[in-house]
């Protein structure tokens, strides 16, 4: 009787070697197919994608620029503003862009994003702080503070930039 079980064992267990080395390497080949389709997957989404997220970063750029509060008040002019009203048009084309890019958001990261925001807040708070000053009465007054206050300051908005342009070369 005995010999009859080691036979059957035996003969069972080349059988039972083989099977365990094909299911291995079927497991094995699933997964590595599987990966693979994933890469190709990813692969071809990122190329769909990579324009959107370079137009994206494009906009970013031009919103970055445009807040620069050199730029800003270049392109906005006092008029006969009165400093209250001129520092409001400031502060509203700043909003004004930003939101227009709101969805940007989406294409770049969240610690780009949170930088660019810390950028306009404290652009924002610049020219806030410029206008508090009692010498100035008016909105030309004010546009010139701007201009010699922070003409000789790094803009907020340009360690953005450099956060930008350093993310965009990870792309790559």
């Amino acid at each position: 009787m005995d010999d009859k079980i080691l036979l059957g064992f035996i003969a069972v267990l080349p059988a039972l070697v083989v099977g365990f080395v094909a299911f291995y390497f079927l497991t094995s080949f699933m997964k590595n197919e599987e990966r693979r389709r994933r890469f190709l997957t990813v692969r071809e989404s990122q190329g769909k994608t990579l324009p959107t997220r370079m137009a994206s970063y494009e906009r970013m750029t031009l919103f970055l620029e445009r807040i620069k509060p050199n730029n800003l008040v270049v392109r906005t002019l006092a008029g006969s503003m009165t400093k209250l009203q001129y520092e409001q048009t400031l502060i509203s084309a700043i909003d004004q862009e930003f939101e227009h890019n709101i969805a940007q958001q989406i294409y770049v990261s969240e610690e780009c994003w949170n930088i660019i925001r810390a950028a306009k807040n404290t652009t924002i708070q610049q020219i806030r702080q410029v206008a508090m000053s009692s010498k100035i009465n008016s909105g030309e007054d004010l546009r010139q503070a701007i201009v010699n206050e922070l003409m000789d300051k790094r803009a907020p908005s340009a360690a953005a930039l450099s956060y930008l342009r350093s993310e965009v070369k990870d792309l790559f």
